[in-house]
């Protein structure tokens, strides 16, 4: 699986307007298919960690989003990150066993978002976007009721990341 172009430019988008981004990436690389100059604006940015051959594990908080754990696939090793918000890019497939216990699923395992995700304590009503967990945000194929097709999933990513931004606002 090859890191998507559209992710790439996101990212580097995001972290123009925040103290630091982590790109947590399967592969060893960031990819064949984009531009080199893609990568070395990503490469080059201070705010940009890339954690190539890396997954994560598991989400921590209390009344939000406090850390992430990612695992170096290549030897095994935990390492934790703090974080406020997290932006998934999954694809088709809900591949989201690894958010068990951390954010609401619906039966076939899609991340369920907005008002269906949890009612919340804080008073604080739900983004459209934005899961049981404060500060975590899913859009496109992997959430629930999503009609999984490319141009909503571009335009569900695009409204995550103002909902992220509002958040961290």
């Amino acid at each position: 699986m090859q890191v998507e172009p559209g992710i790439c430019v996101r990212t580097v988008f995001l972290a123009q307007r925040v103290p630091e981004v982590s790109l947590i990436v399967r592969e060893n690389q960031l990819g064949t298919t984009m531009s080199r100059y893609l990568i070395d604006q990503i490469e080059a940015n201070p705010r940009l960690k890339i954690l190539s051959h890396s997954e994560v594990r598991l989400l921590r908080g209390q009344d939000g989003l406090e850390s992430v754990e990612v695992e170096d696939l290549k030897i095994g090793a935990p390492r934790t990150l703090a974080a406020r918000a997290v932006f998934v890019f999954i694809g088709a497939a809900p591949c989201t066993t690894w958010l068990r216990g951390s954010v609401n699923l619906d039966g076939e395992g899609f991340v369920l978002t907005g008002e269906v995700a949890t009612a919340r304590s804080s008073g604080r009503q739900a983004a459209l976007l934005e899961t049981s967990l404060p500060g975590v945000f899913a859009a496109a194929d992997v959430r629930s009721g999503s009609v999984k097709r490319v141009a909503s999933s571009v335009g569900e990513g695009a409204m995550a990341m103002r909902f992220i931004h509002e958040f961290l606002n």
